[in-house]
């Protein structure tokens, strides 16, 4: 197992009832308190993160996705001036 250099600290604070619970669970777990917090906050937290981050499509609207991805798309009057317009300003 891999032990990495731990360099910052994170302090929390609660309540007595609160750390007899994570007291407990971590007795149970086999681990120390900060090991158990910090283990099940990093799950919690890529969970979160993953949420926000990913896209999650239907079957049907990825199949849609690829499609509009492999068809060209062919831009209208109005999409090609204001591309035009775009580019006369920005470039």
């Amino acid at each position: 197992m891999t032990t990495l250099a731990k360099d910052t600290r994170l302090h929390i604070r609660c309540d007595q009832d609160m750390r007899r619970l994570l007291d407990k669970a971590a007795a149970y777990a086999h681990m120390s308190v900060s090991e158990f917090v910090l283990r099940h906050a990093v799950v919690q937290a890529q969970s979160v993160v993953q949420a926000h981050e990913a896209i999650t499509l239907a079957e049907n609207d990825f199949a849609a996705f690829l499609d509009a991805l492999d068809t060209p798309a062919t831009a209208n009057p109005a999409l090609q001036r204001a591309m035009q317009a775009h580019s006369d300003r920005v470039l």
